[in-house]
């Protein structure tokens, strides 16, 4: 009877005991995951700080005119242009969000419930493409339109995904426009030529 007593008492002191290490792992398991939230929102805040010279982002004009295009979708953030692991961070660019976005003659509105709405100029547009990654984010091949454009100094990637991708074909092609700062090879294909028909 003693032994089946004593028996008894080890194997309640066994479940404390593993109840007191199932606690232990628990808060250190939720330390770990509070370590790494705050170490990932510094590094967003030093991101942000390092991107302190980007201006103020454009606000939408008063009459930017009617619609050529609209979408609505998920903004996926903006990295530096030809760089998509390159986020950016500054004046809202790196929250993801709700969009609507609209095409007029004036540029493309991006407004973002519950996120900062920007604007894009038509002068500040590069032109846009299929995609299917940015920001971290990566979908299948086409997944996301990018629209790439100009402010300030820096020239950016902006990725979205319309609720209906087979809307990014049209935005793709009434973004088609002319890089303005890519090198003219015109005049060199033309002195190659001249240069091939000399020397025969």
């Amino acid at each position: 009877m003693i032994s089946l007593t004593h028996l008894a008492a080890e194997q309640r002191s066994q479940d404390v005991t593993d109840w007191a290490a199932r606690i232990g792992w628990v808060v250190g398991l939720l330390l770990v995951i509070a370590l790494v939230y705050w170490l990932m929102r510094e590094g967003w805040k030093w991101r942000g700080t390092l991107q302190g010279d980007l201006p103020e982002l454009p606000e939408a004009p008063a009459e930017p005119g009617p619609a050529k295009l609209a979408l609505t979708g998920r903004y996926h953030g903006s990295t530096t242009a030809g760089q998509w692991l390159d986020r950016i961070v500054a004046h809202g660019l790196g929250t993801r969000s709700r969009v609507e976005l609209t095409l007029t003659e004036e540029g493309v509105s991006v407004v973002r419930p519950g996120a900062q709405d920007f604007f894009i100029p038509a002068a500040s547009l590069r032109g846009a493409r299929l995609d299917k990654g940015i920001a971290g984010k990566v979908l299948a091949e086409g997944g996301l339109l990018i629209i790439t454009w100009q402010h300030g100094d820096r020239r950016i990637d902006s990725g979205f995904r319309s609720d209906h991708a087979a809307e990014h074909a049209a935005w793709v092609e009434a973004l088609d426009v002319r890089d303005v700062d890519a090198p003219d090879v015109t005049d060199d294909v033309k002195h190659t030529e001249h240069y091939q028909e000399g020397a025969r």
